[in-house]
């Protein structure tokens, strides 16, 4: 991929997601544009629950947090401990960031990245209404993020990485800002099959979280690449349900499912 085509990119998905974060409706997830972002009709709240949230979750986020975009609940599999540093790549409105703060407590903090600076904002005015203190958000590309070498626990992420043209750089910087034994524990879509010319050119697609989906097998030759362990990517079949309505009619639910994806930097070793 040219340094152009990564740059036309960048700026579809920054322009998309800045209408989403300006937009008055609700249930705007991942998805077309044109179609309120390809999600149903539904609450977000009724979204997120078949994301694996629960009720508790949701009545414990400020109201506008919730914007229906992720593919999963990272949380689940983050086992978020008192007094962890956490970095959330992409954080968008803030939900999985509020989320996380709960869990690491006052001892800990949450940095949520994000490279739309209406995301960010809106993200910092959410954070305000919570009363959070182990909380912030930086404008960020996920590729170099805005944080020291070794200085964060924990990366969770929610169907964002698939958006990156340099999914390599991101786990390769990952890596970097992560402590040793540090560990990522992600939710995203990963492409079922190797995904069609007219598809992965699409920049609509792309920006619904589809085009830029890669191959498990793919991700993990990164992952790997980058330095990281005990690599698991687990696809979940049964969230074909929601991904069709991303971009209803064109088929891309036997293209991409979302996937558990976790690994670990190694530890340091003694002698």
């Amino acid at each position: 991929m040219s340094d152009g085509q990564a740059d036309d990119i960048r700026q579809n998905v920054r322009e998309s997601y800045a209408r989403v974060a300006e937009a008055d409706d609700k249930g705007c997830g991942c998805g077309v544009p044109t179609s309120c972002c390809g999600t149903s009709p539904e609450t977000d709240e009724l979204f997120s629950v078949r994301l694996g949230y629960s009720a508790e979750d949701l009545a414990a986020i400020p109201e506008g947090a919730d914007m229906g975009l992720g593919c999963g609940n990272p949380k689940a599999i983050a086992r978020l401990k008192p007094g962890e540093v956490v970095m959330d790549l992409g954080s968008g409105g803030g939900f999985d960031c509020f989320l996380a703060a709960r869990e690491v407590g006052a001892d800990g903090c949450v940095i949520g990245v994000d490279m739309t600076p209406q995301m960010v904002s809106k993200a910092r005015r959410n954070a305000q209404k919570a009363a959070l203190g182990n909380v912030e958000f930086r404008l960020g590309e996920i590729e170099y993020l805005p944080v020291a070498d070794g200085s964060v626990d924990v990366i969770i992420s929610n169907c964002v990485i698939n958006l990156s043209p340099d999914k390599a750089q991101v786990f390769r910087d990952a890596f970097r800002v992560l402590k040793p034994g540090g560990r990522l524990a992600i939710s995203d879509v990963v492409a079922s099959c190797e995904l069609p010319e007219s598809i992965r050119n699409d920049l609509e697609l792309h920006s619904a979280c589809v085009a830029g989906a890669s191959q498990i097998e793919e991700l993990e030759g990164y992952m790997r690449a980058a330095g990281f362990e005990q690599v698991s990517i687990k696809p979940k079949d049964e969230s074909r349900d929601f991904i069709k309505e991303w971009a209803p009619g064109r088929g891309v639910e036997e293209l991409v499912v979302s996937a558990y994806i976790e690994a670990v930097k190694p530890p340091l070793t003694t002698r």
